[in-house]
């Protein structure tokens, strides 16, 4: 049984046998509301023909705005296309999903289309135009659209002035954005926000709270606006102090504060966020699941991630792809096992970028190289961040010369390193031994890639050095460095000092050390440890005494045996 008689048999039954009912516009135009596939719409659409209906505007501008909903664009353009004349109407109702679906020059284009065809554009096209320009900073565009707004005469209608205003302000033109604010004869609640969330973006919050304060009206999205305004220049204080007096708080001002003080480090106070909310949607799982990840804690992450399954939430990508950095930092290779069959069962798309690198990652990171080199190869384009996961996994696996070998394939691919891809190679280098080919890589950083080194690149380089004992190079290495060293690239020195029984140079180096980091009392054991190799125990009470004196403890060891 086709949809149409499907649908007559169950809400009216008693036209089942003529099916005239349904051969009205009002008719179809109710059929249309009840499609949601695009089988049906289909149908439909057959329908439409046979009666002749196919340049209606009415129909086919509602038919149009049901295809971009089912995100079926090639069969919105071939609809539009068959429609002689269409009208502004059924224009707008083009372009707006053309701009949702393709690029800005794209629209434009289509644009340009319509101003050559009979339709004069009004008040209800510049809006989607400018939205389209205004998601990715397109200024130049959003000008031009802007000028001709004012010459078709609708330059002073309220949306469309909002649209402006939201494209100045997320594109850095905040003075075009309040210029166009100023000029508004009518406001309304959205135009205010707006405004406040263009001064946000530049990071004025002063400008932004003052005319947050001057509102006439307020709504959840305007206290929202200026709350996540405070917590993106981290100001959490006056974040926190918006959302107490919010009158009505809704699932985003919570999953903004969650996420406000996950960036900042405070899980503690994110977690009392989250449990305080009244309803969390997948997002607000998100922020929290995220938040652990990144601030080092995968066991609570994980923890989380299975509460969140047991209240029948349904995980999208984005926390599948934290919940697999988690498994890379537990190096979990049965918990990255059922992660990745999950993911293989789900409906999430793994082709997509940023899941299939975090699936390369995670696999490489907990052992699993078969799988993770499978899933390389199976790339249709391998992009830097998948290079970069794999030569991680064989360094940490002691595949080094692999990982020399797949940093060379990249190069041939016509990929070209940045800072982070040279770190891990030559980390991956430093670990494997690969002396040469380590210094090799840091020449080339510098000449081949006009990169200046970081701290960290020249702490791999020490380690590097270090571990192959060639001590007096790293340390005047570390002496020619143009910032000063961090305490990872002396502290790699000082491994390398007690590793070859060098004295001298580690009491120089642990100096420095007691500089930086006056409370870790790792470099006092290592150093400690440098003279009990050599029986210096005078050395070693010594230096034992001044830990003592300064308050310094080692922190027991323990075993999970």
């Amino acid at each position: 049984m086709t949809f149409i008689r499907r649908y007559t048999a169950l809400t009216f039954p008693d036209y089942l046998p003529t099916l005239r009912s349904f051969d009205t516009t009002s008719s179809i135009s109710t059929l249309l509301k009840a499609c949601t596939t695009t089988s049906t719409l289909e149908q439909v659409h057959a329908r439409i023909i046979r009666k002749g209906l196919h340049q209606d505007h009415f129909l086919i501008s509602q038919f149009l705005t049901l295809c971009n909903s089912l995100s079926n664009f090639s069969y919105t353009t071939s609809v539009f296309n068959g429609v002689s004349s269409p009208s502004t109407v059924l224009w707008n109702t083009y372009i707006k999903g053309y701009s949702e679906n393709y690029s800005v020059s794209l629209t434009v284009s289509l644009f340009i289309r319509m101003k050559r065809s009979d339709a004069v554009p009004d008040k209800f096209t510049y809006p989607s135009l400018i939205k389209a320009c205004s998601k990715v900073c397109g200024v130049k565009e959003g000008v031009a659209f802007h000028g001709s707004a004012v010459r078709c005469g609708v330059g002073g209608d309220v949306f469309v002035m909002t649209s402006l205003i939201d494209l100045y302000g997320k594109c850095g033109e905040i003075l075009c954005a309040r210029k166009v604010f100023d000029e508004m004869g009518e406001r309304n609640v959205v135009s205010w926000t707006a405004m406040i969330a263009g001064y946000a973006s530049f990071s004025d919050l002063v400008e932004a709270r003052k005319l947050f304060d001057e509102m006439p009206e307020k709504n959840a999205v305007s206290w929202n606006a200026i709350i996540s305004g405070y917590v993106k220049c981290g100001d959490l204080r006056s974040a926190r102090k918006m959302f107490d007096e919010m009158p009505h708080r809704n699932v985003v001002s919570f999953t903004t504060m969650i996420d406000g003080y996950a960036k900042s480090g405070d899980m503690a106070s994110a977690r009392f966020v989250f449990e305080e909310a009244p309803e969390r949607d997948v997002v607000a799982w998100s922020a929290l699941i995220s938040g652990y990840v990144q601030n080092g804690q995968p066991n609570e992450a994980v923890k989380i991630f299975l509460e969140m399954c047991s209240r029948n939430v349904k995980p999208d990508e984005f926390i599948m792809v934290s919940l697999m950095s988690a498994c890379s930092q537990m190096g979990s290779l049965e918990l990255a096992k059922w992660v990745d069959d999950y993911v293989r069962k789900s409906s999430i798309d793994v082709h997509r970028a940023h899941v299939i690198a975090a699936l390369i990652d995670m696999n490489a990171k907990c052992g699993s190289m078969d799988r993770a080199t499978k899933l390389f190869e199976e790339m249709p384009k391998r992009d830097l961040i998948s290079y970069c996961s794999m030569m991680q996994g064989l360094s940490i696996h002691g595949c080094g010369p692999q990982a020399v070998s797949l940093f060379s394939r990249m190069l041939n691919e016509g990929l070209t390193p940045d800072d982070v891809a040279f770190t891990v190679i030559l980390t991956a280098c430093s670990r494997a031994g690969l002396v040469d080919e380590g210094c090799y890589y840091f020449e080339s950083m510098k000449t081949d890639y006009s990169i200046v080194p970081s701290p960290d690149h020249y702490a791999c380089m020490v380690d590097l050095l270090g571990r192959a004992g060639r001590l007096k190079e790293a340390y005047e290495l570390l002496k020619s460095m143009p910032v000063e060293p961090h305490a990872g690239a002396w502290g790699a020195l000082l491994g390398a000092c007690k590793l070859h029984c060098d004295i001298e140079l580690g009491e120089v180096v642990a100096d420095q050390l007691f500089e930086l980091e006056p409370q870790n009392a790792g470099n006092y054991v290592l150093l400690s440890n440098i003279y009990a190799s050599a029986e210096q125990w005078l050395d070693v009470s010594l230096l034992r005494n001044k830990m003592r004196e300064r308050g310094i403890r080692k922190i027991p060891g323990c075993s999970w045996i």
